[in-house]
């Protein structure tokens, strides 16, 4: 008996020692995780605070001794021509993301509400053929797509780009809304139609305050993907005042040199919008995907 009760203390300790292990090995992994993300947001920060000399000096100079906000100023001073771009870039830029996020969330919420709710003839084939376009890579569709927006007028428009970013944003904006859907109790919608709402009401008044994490989420990624995309605003666009950031950037590269701190600046105000909005709604984005992704 003495030997048993020794015994057991034993395997506990030594299953509480390899719980440990794992979980400070997921401490360790998520701290290199960070720092691996972290240092190029860094760097990228310490070098557009540096002279145009400093940031070329090899080997690098880790803190500038003087550092400056040239460079800032000048990307936020209107009255200089870089200035004067780099603000068109980006009111471009937010013009496009924003437009294509709300078409998105237009037009994704009733689609997989429909998929949620509704029954009705290849239903299922319908929907697996919405997610079909995800499996090809987005540079298949480059050369169709410009041809279409040729034959329609849209070349050099953000109309083009609105469009494109809609169309490859959708099927997981739906796929994602439809999880949380199906996780809304339609018993709460036959409760309010017995009240003598209509399912226009029910739905407006029920099931949208409770899908708005979702819809938020969906917000979100639809946002980032317009924000940061480069190869359709590169082929779509060549006129100067109707470049997107990621297209506008390159002009800080030249034939002879490269404004590596002007270059990093615009970088960083760039990454700035996107970092603030998911810090802002990372609860409901990840809430989206946690209750999205269990079937209750």
């Amino acid at each position: 008996m003495s030997t048993i009760a020794e015994t057991a203390p034993r395997g506990q300790a030594r299953r509480r020692m390899r719980i440990d292990g794992w979980r400070w090995g997921g401490r360790i992994f998520l701290a290199f995780m960070l720092l691996y993300t972290a240092l190029p947001m860094i760097w990228m920060l310490i070098t557009s605070i540096k002279s145009g000399f400093a940031a070329m000096q090899f080997p690098p100079q880790w803190w500038p001794d003087q550092p400056t906000l040239d460079s800032y100023q000048k990307l936020l001073d209107p009255q200089n021509s870089v200035g004067q771009d780099f603000l068109r870039f980006f009111w471009n830029s937010l013009f496009v993301s924003t437009a294509t996020t709300i078409l998105s969330v237009i037009v994704a919420v009733p689609a997989a509400y429909a998929f949620s709710r509704f029954t009705f003839p290849g239903r299922n084939f319908l929907f697996f053929a919405v997610l079909l376009r995800n499996m090809f890579p987005a540079v298949i569709f480059l050369v169709p797509l410009f041809i279409l927006m040729r034959a329609i007028g849209l070349v050099n428009t953000h109309g083009s780009l609105i469009l494109t970013y809609l169309t490859f944003g959708l099927p997981l904006a739906i796929w994602l809304l439809k999880g949380f859907y199906d996780n809304i109790p339609v018993q709460l919608e036959q409760a309010a139609r017995i009240d003598g709402a209509t399912r226009f009401q029910a739905f407006i008044l029920i099931v949208m305050p409770l899908s708005a994490p979702g819809i938020i989420a969906t917000a979100i990624y639809s946002f980032i993907g317009a924000w940061n995309e480069y190869i359709y605003a590169y082929t779509f666009l060549s006129k100067n005042d109707q470049l997107t950031l990621p297209v506008g950037i390159q002009r800080f590269f030249s034939e002879n040199t490269t404004d590596f701190p002007g270059l990093m600046a615009a970088s960083f105000m760039m990454s700035v919008p996107v970092v603030v909005l998911f810090l802002v709604l990372q609860r409901y984005f990840v809430r989206a995907l946690t209750e999205g992704a269990v079937k209750h």
